[in-house]
């Protein structure tokens, strides 16, 4: 996934798991992900998928069949603002796996790009667990896979007993029970500033998933102008507002992961609007030039502790 992950757990005062062991299977489950979801890895089944020209209907497995269907879901409740099929877009700004950064494409290629995208390309079939493409589609699951990968780590964890636990891979949390003080798990939420480190906010969080998107990371820059890894599907082209990162809080840390990205897309205005409409617990970090204004709804409003 091109990034850490780091596990805290308060493991049974009896018979602990042997850390060793722990640490292969979850290396394991991860590996196994991966080669399900990556569009990094060319025999990933989702790249097997993408590099069909096939628009018969094709068997998926459980974890990709689970993916494709939550981000349809998302896709419809975000109205389009969330979509896995902007994948060909994704490369053609050099943040994929095809091209490098700095390519900076012409208003012909992503009008050409915007008509091979949208989730209403492909169909599922819940019976047959399998998925028809509409067109040639790239689907990229980055923006969903990270939070995913952890709420099926913190499966295995407690298939191995564990109860008390927090999962996070690239900033994708998972939780649950408490920490090693017997309290609510408490998290930061990080400022979103290369020059800054640190936290903004400290929330308390159990059982629920936890993801941030912002643009603060992944960027590049060309001639001064700053270009984000997170693309508008309506538009075809990086986001470019004022929303510098949002975080949401969910029952699964996919659906927390893929919400955030939704909401990033949409920006500080309707962006909170969704949030409000769909009753989102999500906290908006807004640059007002050199200074940050926060905003946050009211389903947050319960998990703010102080730093």
């Amino acid at each position: 996934m091109g990034t850490q992950y780091h596990i805290k757990m308060v493991v049974p005062a009896k018979t602990p798991p042997s850390q060793s062991e722990l640490q292969y299977a979850v290396d394991e489950e991860l590996r196994r992900i991966n080669d399900v979801l990556s569009t990094y890895i060319a025999t990933s089944e989702l790249s097997r998928l993408n590099q069909s020209q096939s628009l018969d209907w094709q068997p998926v497995s459980e974890n990709l069949y689970f993916m494709l269907e939550l981000s349809k879901e998302i896709n419809a409740q975000s109205m389009g603002a969330f979509d896995v099929t902007v994948g060909p877009l994704v490369n053609l700004w050099g943040f994929g796996p095809d091209k490098p950064l700095g390519n900076n494409p012409s208003d012909e290629a992503i009008a050409n790009a915007l008509t091979k995208i949208g989730s209403d390309k492909y169909s599922l079939d819940s019976t047959k667990r399998a998925i028809k493409k509409a067109n040639a589609l790239y689907i990229d699951l980055s923006a969903i896979a990270k939070g995913y990968g952890s709420d099926l780590i913190a499966d295995l964890l407690r298939k191995k007993g564990i109860e008390n636990f927090m999962v996070e891979i690239g900033g994708e949390i998972r939780v649950a029970g408490v920490n090693e003080h017997g309290e609510h798990w408490k998290i930061g939420v990080e400022k979103p500033s290369m020059l800054q480190s640190g936290a903004i906010q400290a929330i308390a969080i159990t059982d629920v998933g936890l993801a941030t998107s912002g643009d603060y990371r992944n960027y590049y820059e060309v001639d001064g102008k700053r270009f984000s890894h997170t693309i508008n599907p309506s538009t075809g082209k990086p986001i470019t507002h004022t929303l510098a990162s949002v975080t949401v809080v969910a029952a699964s840390c996919a659906q927390a992961d893929a919400l955030a990205t939704a909401l990033n897309v949409l920006g500080p205005v309707e962006g909170y609007a969704l949030a409000e409409k769909l009753s989102l617990a999500a906290y908006f970090i807004i640059r007002d030039g050199e200074q940050f204004t926060i905003k946050y709804t009211p389903q947050f409003q319960p998990y703010l502790v102080d730093l």
